[in-house]
């Protein structure tokens, strides 16, 4: 259950969304000659501000139970959880996840590429239909590979709307070749003004030159492992998530790679995964796999965790989406 601040604040954020909704239906209603579909959503929209003048918004109006954050989110209007929805709103709601989940895997990058003297893999697998992990590797002429790995707060359709909205900042911003504490920064503020401070992502962003520099921002996500001689080492956060703060600082840490040395990052899907006995994986177990493939390609590194990590599970089921980026300098 929420905590009661939690309740106030998600109910606030909704009353002023639906206010400005109204706002923009009655004035779209008064220049339409058969405004009758406006008129419809102007009454859902009274409806769902009386709820919250009762304080009932956001329970099931089937169940009274509290619906899905994460839709309430993306449609403050909906009216049952998962479990009451009727036959039309089903099919609508897994329409809305298969088109989700096609544009989100049209987003990813190539599954393995060979860039100048770097190789990389990926695997990506979301729990459902569409996932909140960001996955991204872009190639510049001179040589330079840059590489992100995210997760997105939230889960379904809203967390996959807000993976790509994250891809669309990178994207737009990168042909600014800017340092990277300053591309962070500057992706933080966009998604700060853009989601209301509502949600947050955290963030591995990483520059490889052609000359096996690497450069690695950690804004807040499971620490990337840097592997060289058979050992693993963690690479610590270096500054906050995104979306958190508009004005926020981030520092880099500087890595020289040498020949068959790797980077491995991952979500949290993988370090939190757990077993029949409700044990979970941990980055300790993830350094020990990882250790076992040293040296050898991208490709091979990414399967060995897998492997392991299904070995842990044992037919357990997933309770998250699964991501994880092997960069190695392979000449």
């Amino acid at each position: 259950m929420m905590e009661p601040q939690t309740i106030f604040l998600s109910t606030s954020v909704a009353r002023e969304k639906l206010i400005a909704r109204r706002s923009k239906l009655e004035t779209a209603r008064a220049g339409l000659p058969n405004p009758d579909h406006l008129s419809r959503l102007l009454r859902e929209v009274d409806a769902a501000l009386e709820k919250i003048a009762n304080d009932t918004y956001g329970l099931c109006e089937a169940c009274h139970e509290p619906i899905e954050p994460d839709r309430l989110s993306v449609d403050p209007l909906v009216r049952n959880c998962l479990d009451h929805l009727t036959a039309a709103e089903r099919r609508a709601l897994e329409q809305d996840l298969d088109l989700a989940g096609r544009i989100q895997r049209g987003l990813l990058p190539a599954k393995q590429m060979s860039f100048d003297v770097w190789d990389t893999f990926y695997h990506y697998e979301p729990l459902g239909p569409a996932s909140g992990d960001y996955c991204d590797l872009i190639t510049r002429e001179d040589g330079e590979l840059l590489f992100f790995m995210g997760d997105v707060s939230g889960k379904g359709v809203a967390a996959s709307v807000l993976m790509a909205h994250l891809h669309a900042i990178f994207r737009s911003l990168v042909p600014l070749r800017l340092p990277i504490p300053q591309l962070i920064e500057r992706a933080n503020r966009i998604f700060c003004e853009s989601t209301g401070g509502d949600h947050y992502a955290t963030l591995v962003c990483g520059r490889a030159d052609a000359t096996g520099e690497v450069e690695i921002c950690n804004a807040g996500h499971c620490p990337p492992l840097s592997m060289r001689d058979g050992r693993a080492t963690p690479l610590a956060a270096t500054g906050l998530p995104i979306g958190l703060f508009n004005n926020t600082e981030y520092a880099t840490t500087q890595l020289a790679m040498n020949r068959d040395d790797s980077l491995l990052l991952y979500t949290d899907g993988v370090t939190e995964s757990r077993d029949r006995s409700d044990a979970e994986y941990g980055m300790e177990r993830l350094m020990r796999a990882t250790t076992g493939a040293a040296g050898t390609s991208a490709a091979a590194l990414v399967a060995e965790c897998r492997s392991d990590l299904t070995a842990f599970r044992a037919g357990s089921p997933r309770t998250d989406d699964i991501a994880i980026l092997a960069v190695q300098r392979a000449r």
